[in-house]
């Protein structure tokens, strides 16, 4: 945003009375008791704690380690082979971790 330094500055005063409106229009909003919040939006990102999931279902498949990956010996991930930095089986450590 430019600043225009040509701009008489306020005085303190001023700037007192300013604040003062405008403590005084916020609290108004306040008290108005309307509420600007979807119901529906709200609802759906609501998590309650200690909610029961034992319904529920997590379906992964899981990939074994390919023969061009190597697992890092300081993070414990598992790259491609272009991300090792130095070293070789358990010693292996990728570029991220060097």
């Amino acid at each position: 945003m430019a600043t225009d330094y040509d701009t008489p500055r306020k005085t303190d005063e001023e700037l007192h009375e300013e604040s003062l409106e405008e403590l005084k229009a916020r609290r108004a909003d306040a008290q108005s008791g309307q509420v600007d919040i979807d119901e529906e939006d709200a609802a759906e990102n609501i998590e309650l704690p200690g909610a029961d999931l034992s319904g529920e279902e997590l379906t992964v498949r899981v990939v074994p380690k390919q023969s061009d990956e190597f697992t890092c010996s300081r993070c414990f991930l598992v790259h491609h082979v272009t991300q090792l930095a130095k070293g070789e089986g358990a010693k292996a450590v990728c570029k991220d971790c060097e």
